[in-house]
């Protein structure tokens, strides 16, 4: 966490707990100290760390996360990269590219999404395949749309009746 940070998470504790800057100071800093600190001008040493959080009754891993909490933090932070990158792609209509992204996501927090967005791309594939005659692949790609569309919490039933229609469109151009 930088100085910045670390300040404004101690003025927001003062201020919650409705003290001012002399309050907070006390006779352990000086009152100019404390607003270096709050500013980010100033990195307090970790006895004064100390102290602050014992004047404002906060536990001291609040301002000083541990590298699991950091960790963590870059953790889903390249997950949601990976997220805009696949929205990404299927905005851009790169409906295989998108399929390949998600797959990344499947074992992750953003499963959810990733089944949602895989349905909706195979959805799309499934769509050009049928207008280039390539029934075969369409229905394959319709198939996993409908078993894409209904898991997870974003589980769609538009997606999956709009895969059904699919296969049945195609099971009748192959029958017909």
């Amino acid at each position: 966490m930088n100085r910045a940070e670390l300040g404004k998470k101690i003025k927001e504790a003062r201020l919650a707990k409705k003290m001012t800057q002399s309050d907070v100071a006390g006779d352990f800093i000086t009152r100019n100290m404390l607003s270096q600190i709050e500013s980010g001008a100033a990195n307090p040493s970790l006895k004064t760390l100390e102290y602050l959080t014992s004047v404002l009754d906060i536990p001291i891993h609040v301002l000083l996360p541990d590298e699991k909490t950091a960790e963590r933090e870059e953790t889903e932070n390249a997950l949601f990269e990976r997220l805009a990158e696949l929205k990404r792609l299927f905005f851009e209509e790169d409906y295989t590219a998108a399929i390949e992204a998600a797959e990344g996501l499947l074992d992750t927090e953003l499963y959810d999404e990733a089944c949602a967005l895989t349905a909706r791309s195979y959805i799309n594939i499934a769509i050009n395949a049928e207008k280039e005659n390539d029934f075969s692949r369409a229905a394959d790609c319709a198939e996993k749309a409908y078993e894409y569309a209904d898991k997870g919490i974003y589980a769609s039933r538009d997606a999956k009746t709009a895969a059904a229609l699919l296969l049945n469109r195609i099971a009748d151009k192959l029958t017909g």
